[in-house]
């Protein structure tokens, strides 16, 4: 199994910048992709960003420009550099990782609030 370990998120202003990090542990050798999605109040968890072990990335179009997904391979961690925040960011974001076998594991998730 893996365990994730969210941190960062928090209150900012519209236009603010926010990072959140992951942190994998368990059996960490399975993982191959690692992310970020988001559920905001009311709405389904949806994909914000992706990145293999090999570094294909994926990023939610809404997100595209605004926000830069990153690994450390070696420490198996992910971070999420989130810029130009809007209110329609507001969420809850979950740090996901993806193992060759097809399981799935969630972070607990963190709250981010873009909020004037």
């Amino acid at each position: 199994q893996v365990q994730l370990v969210e941190s960062g998120g928090g209150s900012v202003q519209p236009g603010g910048s926010l990072r959140l990090s992951c942190a994998a542990s368990g059996t960490i050798s399975s993982i191959n992709s690692m992310g970020w999605y988001r559920q905001a109040p009311g709405k389904e968890r949806d994909l914000v960003a992706t990145m293999t072990n090999r570094g294909l990335i994926n990023y939610a179009d809404s997100v595209k420009g605004r926000f830069t997904i990153a690994r450390d391979n070696a420490k198996y961690t992910v971070s999420l550099q989130m810029n130009s925040l809007k209110p329609e960011d507001t969420a809850v974001y979950y740090c996901r990782t993806a193992t060759y076998r097809g399981m799935n594991y969630w972070g607990k998730g963190t709250l981010v609030t873009v909020s004037s």
